[in-house]
């Protein structure tokens, strides 16, 4: 210790148990420590030992009680030296004359001083890092005294450091900031070495390893940050070659177009390259504190051949602030900061092959103030330049992965519908779960929870549950493709409905048990691939099948009983099934014995059964496998003359 006070812990029931402190328990000629004695007290010269009880653990407390200033002309009790302790004390815990526990405690404390000097404003050299250490002891972290278990640390006295000098840390933070690598050529570290080693070694010196020093001296090339930026397409006569899915829309100073978007994590990230023929739809959180400015609405897009457009700007007010505005917190009308921003960004591209013939964009400014949190949107859409009557008629008018799934409600005079699936939000409860569409290929499960009352009558609870999973399905068909036109029927296919099962089965007025609750909704949508515009899959939907799982409903009792109420859990799943195009072509006769014989769907390969007698064999010299397969021969032979008849009579003769 260099303090004035140490604590430690004593584990285990402490009644009964006394502590004592010893001061000097180390023979003055042999130098080894006395044999522990019971008989001592709480003080030995200047050191106190308090004890706190507590259950099965008790603070053990040891303080000095003298000062440590330096001694003043004529002045008593205080320090002739700068060291002005250094004493060896032992705190034994024992139980009649029983030692149960004892701690050693190396106390070397300096006095207290102040700095009188003059102080040096020279600035501290830092050398390079890279050839010489900052720190070549790390672990010493108190100056003018012993860091315990720091074997490097200069202040320790050898008599200290035999306190730990088993237990001395290792690796860089004890000192070995220099270790010799596992690839050195005089390395005697087998861990990581390969099974090449020593036949290729690296032969260097110890100032020149991957942990200290370059291996490479010369020039040094300076770290390059990434950017945005990307060498546009030469050919000649052509500079750019156009766009095509996916690719990133590129600026007249040949960066990215970015516009903010949600990250795998769920957070938005402000510098997001814009995809070409990729929609999206975001929501992003801010505040005045943390807001930035997007890339200004004058960049020049490039169309896709080398020539530049200028995007076409709309600045329109937000009327309703409540609907951006998410939190708001109560400060003074003198204290309010605020400031005009951008409440929403809604970007129109529109394309024709692989261009891009023209750029609408539509900004909404709102005045936001501090202490709000603004939620953001950002939208991006492409349209095709062949539309009619506001339809967008893609190119490719087949799904795209990631595109929502389009539904229709022709029995009604609007014909919009919508096929969804559950986003819970908060307790996860269905009352306040929020909808989101399902995606093409983008299989699904989601759910929310419904609280049941124990005295919920069976029939009341299936119809409540149904009604919570037809909310998801807002429609009788579902669109063949993304461009499906609502005057026509035929780009139209109808959802199937398959009514839950239900058994009859009476519960005899049970309360907290109904059976047959149509719990899980299942959405099956088949889809097949059904052509390729310009490398594209086209994707097509088929059919939709909507079917329920039933199950036990059975209230569950908490801790009493005191709680009515009982949670449901109820789901909705989406699966996509690919199918082919067109049916297979039925396996014929010749076809079903051919593949009896094909290596390639069998385990058993019957042609190759002489192939160890071929050349191409290589598994053994061919004078071996020669050799084998005539004794094997001769050994089938004589199997068959043997099972003959004849060969019977002519032995018995």
């Amino acid at each position: 210790m260099s303090g004035t006070r140490v604590n430690s812990f004593f584990l285990g029931n402490s009644s009964g148990v006394s502590f004592s402190i010893i001061l000097s328990p180390r023979d003055a000629e042999t130098g080894k420590l006395q044999l522990a004695n019971c008989s001592g007290s709480k003080r030995a010269g200047d050191w106190n030992l308090d004890v706190t009880p507590g259950v099965n653990i008790s603070k053990v407390t040891v303080s000095l009680s003298r000062t440590l200033e330096l001694c003043l002309p004529n002045a008593t009790e205080c320090c002739p030296s700068p060291l002005c302790m250094l004493e060896t004390l032992q705190v034994l815990a024992c139980r009649g004359s029983v030692v149960l526990a004892q701690l050693l405690i190396q106390a070397e404390i300096f006095a207290n001083s102040s700095f009188a000097g003059n102080v040096s404003e020279n600035a501290t050299i830092i050398p390079n890092q890279a050839f010489k250490p900052l720190g070549s002891c790390p672990c010493n972290l108190t100056a003018g005294a012993c860091d315990v278990r720091c074997c490097c640390d200069l202040e320790c006295t050898p008599d200290l450091q035999q306190l730990f000098s088993g237990s001395c840390f290792t690796g860089v933070f004890g000192g070995d900031v220099n270790p010799p690598f596992d690839q050195l050529c005089s390395s005697q570290s087998m861990e990581y070495t390969p099974e090449w080693f020593p036949f290729l070694c690296v032969q260097s010196s110890l100032d020149n390893t991957p942990f200290l020093g370059y291996f490479y001296h010369g020039s040094t090339s300076t770290p390059k940050m990434p950017s945005f930026k990307i060498p546009l397409q030469t050919s000649p006569g052509k500079p750019f070659t156009g766009y095509r899915e996916g690719d990133p829309i590129i600026t007249e100073e040949d960066e990215y177009f970015t516009v903010p978007q949600q990250s795998l994590a769920g957070q938005c990230v402000g510098n997001a390259p814009v995809a070409y023929l990729h929609n999206f739809d975001v929501q992003c959180l801010t505040s005045l504190e943390s807001y930035k400015e997007g890339l200004p609405h004058d960049v020049r897009i490039n169309t896709g051949t080398a020539d530049f457009i200028q995007q076409n700007v709309v600045y329109r007010a937000v009327t309703d602030r409540g609907k951006f505005i998410t939190e708001s917190e109560n400060l003074l009308a003198a204290e309010v900061l605020c400031q005009n921003v951008t409440f929403a960004e809604h970007y129109k591209f529109i394309w024709k092959d692989k261009n891009i013939e023209q750029v609408n964009v539509t900004v909404f400014l709102g005045s936001l103030c501090d202490g709000e949190i603004l939620t953001q949107r950002f939208t991006v859409e492409f349209l095709s330049s062949n539309t009619t009557n506001g339809e967008e008629l893609f190119e490719n008018p087949g799904y795209q992965v990631g595109k929502p799934v389009k539904a229709a409600n022709l029995n009604a005079s609007d014909p919009l519908g919508s096929l969804n699936i559950w986003q819970p939000a908060g307790r996860g409860l269905c009352a306040s779960a929020d909808y989101r569409p399902v995606l093409f290929g983008v299989d699904s499960y989601s759910g929310c929870i419904l609280e049941v009352d124990i005295s919920e009558d069976c029939s009341l609870l299936r119809g409540n549950v149904t009604e919570k999973l037809n909310a998801l399905i807002q429609a009788t068909h579902i669109g063949k493709r993304d461009n499906s036109s609502y005057s026509d029927l035929n780009d139209w296919v109808e959802i199937i409905r398959l009514d839950p099962f239900s058994s009859n089965v009476s519960t005899g007025g049970i309360k907290g048990i109904c059976p047959d609750i149509p719990a899980n909704l299942n959405i099956h949508i088949i889809f097949a691939k059904v052509g390729a515009v310009q490398g594209i899959p086209q994707q097509q939907i088929l059919a939709v099948q909507i079917s329920y799982s039933t199950v036990l409903w059975q209230f569950q009792c908490g801790l009493g009983c005191k709680n009515t109420l009982s949670l449901l859990p109820i789901t909705a799943s989406v699966q996509f099934v690919e199918v082919p195009a067109q049916p297979p072509l039925p396996v014929t006769r010749y076809h079903k014995i051919y593949a009896e014989f094909d290596c390639n769907q069998n385990e058993v390969c019957w042609p190759q059964l002489l192939y160890p007698l071929t050349r191409f064999y290589t598994g053994e010299p061919y004078s071996q496998c020669l050799a084998k397969g005539l004794f094997l021969a001769f050994l089938v032979s004589l199997a068959a003359i043997m099972s003959n008849p004849w060969f019977s009579k002519l032995w018995n003769r």
